[in-house]
């Protein structure tokens, strides 16, 4: 199918690349933990063997999976999933409330904002772009 909904397109693709960063981070280790900004916690419990943080991780590469296949039905390039809507408002709201939790911290406590705060929170704000604007144009459509 063809489909001149590029920001959701472009969504969707930024969603399955998140998606398979996080799985390639469960194979990287503690080291691609830490860099990544997932706390000293799920690091040491990736260095001692746990195998909670690649649940975790796993967890989010599949949520993340989901979404961009998400985007890509309401693009029109897979077939109409149900509550297409609903789940675009959704996705697109948890990447904009995502992004726009930095503000808030930055205010009240800005000795936790460090690079990834910053860059996660860019990156979260971009997303939600995609999926929202992507989501008003298509909407007559869904």
């Amino acid at each position: 199918m063809k489909s001149d909904n590029y920001l959701l397109m472009a969504g969707g693709v930024l969603s399955v690349l998140a998606s398979l960063l996080h799985i390639i981070i469960i194979f990287g280790g503690a080291d691609w933990y830490r860099f990544f900004g997932a706390g000293k916690e799920m690091a040491v419990m990736a260095e001692q063997g746990s195998w909670f943080p690649h649940v975790v991780t796993f967890g989010i590469a599949i949520v993340l999976l989901i979404w961009g296949l998400v985007a890509f039905s309401g693009a029109g390039i897979l077939r109409k999933l149900p509550f297409l809507k609903l789940a675009l408002v959704i996705i697109s709201m948890v990447y904009l409330l995502r992004g726009l939790v930095l503000f808030p911290v930055l205010l009240f406590k800005p000795e936790i904002v460090d690079g990834f705060t910053v860059w996660s929170s860019i990156i979260s704000l971009i997303f939600g772009l995609c999926y929202a604007s992507g989501t008003i144009k298509a909407w007559r459509s869904l």
